[in-house]
């Protein structure tokens, strides 16, 4: 049962716009496909002259499981969108039977050679391409474990990160396409792209969750997965947030673990961590492990303020008062969402 009676739909309207206008426009994630594709196409292949062998280039990243952000680099909420990941799999050993045992440096090595005007920059999985407009790509080279659907990652300091990109897109996938079979106007796949707008915002201010330490898109992705899993979605977008947040706010500022059990496996958790978030294709893999005391609760002081933000927005369309619904709008999403609710 709704909390809220929602005597107008001022607020919904708002939302329904506001998500609309967030989603990349049919142009650009046309225009995204094909750089991707093309990206795939040239970096196997220099790969390939290198003795690797490519066994496969799956699509990954929000532009996959459909949870991608136009870019909006205005006013104080700049948001770089879309997260494009380009994996590319090789096999653990070249044609000459030399075993890899990093792939960083070679695909640094292969992006210099098919693309040798293009800015680029390594981060602890990719090689990030940078194009026109300042769009970028992360290639990401990953080892063929011989198992269907898993790969294995090699970071920059040598860990190994057994996972599957074909699992994460379908554990995000799955829970929109349930959601599209509900009744209303609410789906998962929309709210994730608010909450990962929200998360831009909110970086601008932030202390400890500032730069390279913001809560990643895979974290948003799995807060989410856990509040639709339990609470589903309401008729309307502030209600469904209102709930998510509220519960997500508990779940943090109370240390209680975020677990899934779409595939198989035990998890396991970090007694030693401060917060656990279990990586529900590697369940050894507490995707928070490294986080400190003091960036736990800042993330659920976010969404404490987020989840009161919420509750006045509605209460105050409820009311009448326009003005101070929108304001706290403001507060959650930016001026953008003043600018793009109508």
């Amino acid at each position: 049962m709704s909390q809220f009676s929602f005597k107008n739909n001022v607020l919904h309207s708002r939302l329904i716009n506001f998500v609309n206008w967030v989603r990349p426009e049919d142009d650009t994630i046309s225009e995204i496909s094909a750089q991707a594709d093309l990206i795939r196409k040239n970096i196997s292949a220099e790969a390939a002259d290198d003795g690797l062998i490519v066994t496969a280039t799956p699509h990954s990243g929000s532009f996959a499981k459909r949870t991608g952000l136009r870019r909006h680099m205005l006013g104080h909420s700049e948001v770089e969108g879309q997260d494009i990941d380009i994996p590319i799999v090789v096999k653990p050993q070249t044609t000459e039977g030399e075993k890899l045992e990093s792939l960083l440096d070679r695909f640094m090595g292969y992006a210099n050679e098919a693309y040798p005007n293009t800015r680029k920059e390594p981060t602890k999985s990719s090689v990030r391409l940078f194009f026109s407009r300042n769009v970028f790509y992360d290639l990401v080279p990953m080892l063929s474990t011989g198992k269907p659907n898993e790969e294995i990652i090699i970071r920059s300091n040598g860990d190994r990160i057994k996972t599957s990109i074909e699992k994460h897109v379908s554990f995000m996938c799955s829970r929109t396409k349930s959601s599209d079979n509900l009744p209303g106007r609410v789906k998962f796949n929309e709210c994730v792209r608010v909450m990962k707008w929200w998360r831009e915002v909110q970086k601008v201010d932030g202390y400890y969750l500032a730069d390279e330490k913001m809560p990643s898109s895979m974290l948003i992705d799995l807060m989410c997965a856990k509040a639709y899993d339990e609470l589903s979605v309401d008729t309307t977008y502030a209600e469904t947030l209102f709930r998510w947040f509220a519960y997500l706010a508990n779940l943090v500022k109370n240390r209680k673990a975020i677990i899934f059990s779409d595939f198989d496996g035990n998890p396991t958790l970090d007694q030693t961590a401060e917060w656990n978030v279990i990586d529900p294709v590697s369940p050894q893999n507490n995707i928070v492990k490294k986080w400190s005391r003091n960036e736990v609760d800042e993330f659920a002081t976010w969404l404490e303020k987020g989840r009161d933000d919420w509750s006045r927005a509605i209460r105050y369309c409820e009311d009448g008062e326009d003005t101070r619904s929108m304001d706290n709008m403001v507060k959650i999403l930016g001026n953008a969402f003043k600018n793009h609710c109508a």
